[in-house]
């Protein structure tokens, strides 16, 4: 009988980060990076005893310095795309942040791709996989490999609907109980790529999300028989278990890990049988960047530095960012003036945007290209929605879920913005209105004094609020806003109306408007005296 290990390698969530580095500085060499990640993926290769199949798992082309300039300068995403074909990766699955340069964009990089590109669960109009693929097999020393690709189905959630037209996202467990049957007839090892990520908790089965449909991994584990392998994504977690006897991994994001599944294979009459299998994460810390891939993108990375170098502004007074979470309980001049061109741009007198990472570091004294891209991490455009009083209300109710006190009273974060994802993109502060959040309230009960324009804000008011666009078609379960409400956009990148606005105001100075308050107060006649002070200050 016949034996050998069969190895998968997994990526995802690169982000576009190829270099060892986030951009903030020039020349940096952290441990993570597509480069480095080459370089593991060459190490496993070199020692595996038994064939190896290497897969990303999607959100590749976009989220850093490079993917911004590689827009914004070039138009195009063919050139990282160019990193992967080099690596010589067996197969790629789209995630939801390849669609939001628009779907032209998208398919160039499908097409750039020497390899197949998978997604069984998103069909055009013709019905058929909008990548021209559903799955792929492989035949790998006699082994027949069969490679499902499947794809968060709530992008449609998240994006313009313009960048959605024309297809139908289904959900990855209907869509896996179709084809896995008919692959584990064909195949001797059926993998599942899903660039989702799991819903509840591996051990317990309970829920740690709301079940959206967002991620469905657990459920594919659980519900759908015949899964070998389970390749999950999208969350930026890390890791790598056995559930009911199939491995599953997440690599993290970035490149900082590469995933890895072995597979003890034995032969037995005309098939290949599993005996044994493992899961594991391989880091990229200690690791060199793969030579080659180093060296064909020297030109390229230049270029970038150059781009983001290149200077837009300058500030008056102090735009940086200290603690990122003391700004998002008192505000700060650098969210202050992100509203500020976002209501300049719009000419709406009320905006929100959110500090979207703990790593934002504001605005220097003298601003480049590099400060807008690093601070400003999405290729947002912006919306305007007509919403009531009670929209808005409710929309602060929501976002004010973010925080939570600590047995201490300390003001802190609710876990659900942390765990499993990170998600500090969901709290947004206000600009052209006055609020109080007050944490000693019940969740939806919190926002306790809404002042706009000198008047509490009536619920039955007609207001207009200039959104990104993520946020105006709900993203982030914001479900009073949605694109039924929007009344106009503007299309074009948050980043570029950064430096627009720069051109227009050469010298910024810092302002913090001080519109908004976090409190542990108690109830009665402080939320009073509140209400007054604001009123008066108004007056």
């Amino acid at each position: 009988m016949d034996k050998l290990t069969l190895t998968i390698l997994e990526t995802s969530d690169v982000h576009g980060y190829l270099f060892p580095g986030d951009g903030r500085e020039k020349d940096q060499e952290m441990e993570m990076g597509l480069f480095k990640a080459a370089t593991v993926i060459h190490e496993e290769k070199h020692k595996a005893d038994g064939p190896v199949l290497v897969i990303d798992n999607g959100d590749f082309i976009q989220g850093s310095p490079l993917s911004s300039y590689m827009e914004r300068e070039r138009g195009t995403a063919e050139p990282m795309i160019g990193a992967l074909n080099t690596m010589e990766i067996d197969a790629g699955v789209p995630g939801n942040h390849e669609f939001n340069h628009g779907l032209f964009y998208m398919m160039e990089s499908v097409r750039a791709a020497q390899f197949p590109v998978l997604a069984a669960n998103i069909l055009d109009e013709t019905g058929e996989p909008i990548t021209g693929k559903a799955y792929e097999i492989f035949v790998k020393d006699g082994v027949r490999i069969a490679v499902l690709g499947l794809v968060t189905r709530y992008i449609p959630h998240w994006e313009h609907p313009d960048h959605c037209a024309g297809l139908t996202f289904r959900s990855a467990v209907d869509s896996a109980k179709e084809y896995v049957p008919m692959l584990r007839e064909i195949a001797d090892v059926v993998v599942v790529s899903y660039h989702g990520g799991l819903e509840c908790d591996l051990e317990s089965g309970e829920p740690t999300e709301m079940l959206t449909g967002e991620n469905e991994g657990y459920a594919l584990l659980t519900e759908v028989q015949g899964i070998d392998v389970l390749l999950t994504g999208h969350q930026h977690r890390k890791i790598a278990a056995i559930k009911n006897g199939i491995p599953v991994i997440q690599p993290g994001y970035r490149g900082e890990a590469v995933g890895k599944v072995t597979l003890e294979l034995e032969r037995q009459e005309d098939a290949w049988r599993i005996n044994g299998c493992g899961a594991s994460l391989v880091e990229v810390k200690g690791k060199e960047e793969d030579p080659v891939l180093t060296k064909r993108f020297t030109g390229l990375k230049d270029e970038m530095e150059a781009w983001l170098d290149r200077p837009v502004g300058g500030i008056v007074g102090d735009m940086s960012i200290k603690d990122a979470h003391a700004a998002r309980i008192s505000g700060h001049a650098y969210v202050d003036f992100i509203n500020r061109v976002q209501m300049h741009h719009s000419g709406c007198a009320i905006s929100a945007t959110s500090l979207f990472s703990k790593e934002a570091e504001g605005f220097p004294p003298s601003v480049t290209m590099r400060d807008i891209v690093t601070n400003y991490l999405y290729p947002n455009t912006l919306a305007v929605c007509r919403v009531s009083g009670s929209d808005l209300k409710e929309a602060l109710e929501l976002s004010a879920t973010y925080f939570e006190l600590d047995p201490d009273g300390e003001i802190g974060i609710n876990p659900e913005f942390i765990h499993p994802k990170p998600q500090h993109y969901n709290y947004d502060m206000y600009a052209g209105i006055e609020y109080t959040i007050d944490l000693t309230r019940p969740p939806g009960d919190r926002i306790t004094v809404l002042i706009h324009e000198g008047h509490l804000l009536k619920p039955d008011e007609t207001l207009e609020i200039v959104l990104n666009q993520y946020r105006a078609v709900g993203g982030g379960g914001y479900h009073m806003f949605g694109p039924s409400k929007i009344t106009r956009e503007i299309r074009v990148p948050m980043t570029e109306l950064i430096a627009g606005y720069f051109k227009e105001h050469p010298v910024v100075s810092a302002i913090q408007i001080r519109n908004f308050e976090v409190i542990r107060s108690g109830f009665g006649n402080e939320e009073d005296d509140v209400l007054n002070l604001q009123l008066e200050n108004r007056a």
